[in-house]
């Protein structure tokens, strides 16, 4: 991280206009885990690579993902990103809206410095994996007011709009250090696998987890209604008086502990935080597979990150 966080630095935006340019600096200089571009350095490495041949494609990956935020707080209205101000709140959401314009572009500058061949397979891999971020926060915006949101809808949903960015940081990786094909795809397979299980730990934590270890409000998707697994599979179990239930106080704007609670006894009743746990460790199985699959000597920092994770999803 501190190889990242150094070439980070040494990046610097320009100074003028400082109304657009401060608020990328500020958005950036927030922090935060930096998974994206370590997945992008980690993957060069294991194939053989110093990790400095992909420092400009790791700050692509964490440029786009830092622009994904400013313009997803403004969206969702959200005060605080990180413990602290959004910058739309900082700001205005004009000027989130321009600074964000602006990360996009710069994202794909960050590829520039790269010869044309591997610079064209970057752009169509950043192309392609942008798109379908997108997608998933328009899925996710079409979920709210949607009636009947399948699992199915669920899952794709959360894989487009949070787990193909972690696998392209990987293939991204990959891509620079000039690895074949089949190697970007289990590599890419991986990342995306381990985003769903992360996800899907993130959703059962927020109904199920202790608030402090957590960092944020228990109960803050139920009380949101948002369509999550756990909702979603309850549905599926429920008998008719729960079922009911459910749908009743998924149809309010209360945003009670009292709703809280209960909601959270027809999850416990139904056996959903261990159904939620089973389908986490079965994604979670198959990014090992995938990273099995991976020939190269020098998988440890991958595999380590993916304990990191299992902090969280075991």
């Amino acid at each position: 991280q501190i190889l990242f966080d150094n070439y980070l630095e040494n990046n610097k935006q320009k100074s003028k206009p400082h109304g657009l340019y401060a608020p990328i600096q500020y958005i950036l200089s927030l922090g935060g885990k930096r998974l994206r571009p370590l997945l992008a350095l980690m993957a060069t490495e294991a194939f053989g690579n110093k990790p400095e041949d992909a420092l400009p494609a790791a700050l692509s990956v964490e440029v786009f993902h830092n622009f994904t935020l400013i313009h997803d707080d403004i969206m969702d209205q959200a005060p605080l990103r990180r413990g602290a101000p959004t910058v739309h709140n900082k700001w205005d959401e004009n000027t989130g809206i321009l600074s964000g314009d602006a990360m996009l572009i710069q994202a794909y500058q960050c590829l520039e410095s790269y010869p044309n061949e591997l610079f064209v397979k970057l752009i169509n891999h950043t192309s392609k994996t942008a798109l379908e971020v997108c997608e998933g926060q328009q899925y996710d915006m079409d979920f709210e007011t949607q009636t009947n949101v399948s699992i199915t809808d669920y899952l794709k949903m959360i894989e487009y709009k949070t787990a193909v960015l972690l696998g392209a940081a990987l293939q991204i990786g990959g891509i620079t250090a000039g690895a074949s094909k089949q190697e970007q795809n289990y590599l890419y397979a991986f990342g995306r696998d381990l985003g769903i299980a992360f996800q899907l730990k993130d959703d059962l934590l927020d109904a199920f987890g202790d608030a402090d270890a957590f960092g944020k409000q228990v109960g803050g998707d139920i009380m949101a209604n948002k369509k999550t697994y756990l909702y979603l599979k309850s549905l599926a179990l429920a008998d008719g008086t729960q079922r009911q239930n459910l749908e009743q106080y998924f149809s309010t704007n209360d945003t009670s502990q009292v709703k809280v609670d209960a909601v959270k006894i027809i999850f416990s009743n139904l056996k959903i935080p261990e159904l939620t746990t089973n389908l986490i460790r079965e994604y979670h199985a198959r990014a090992m597979e995938n990273l099995a699959a991976i020939d190269s000597e020098n998988k440890e920092p991958l595999l380590a990150f993916s304990a990191l994770l299992m902090d969280r999803v075991s």
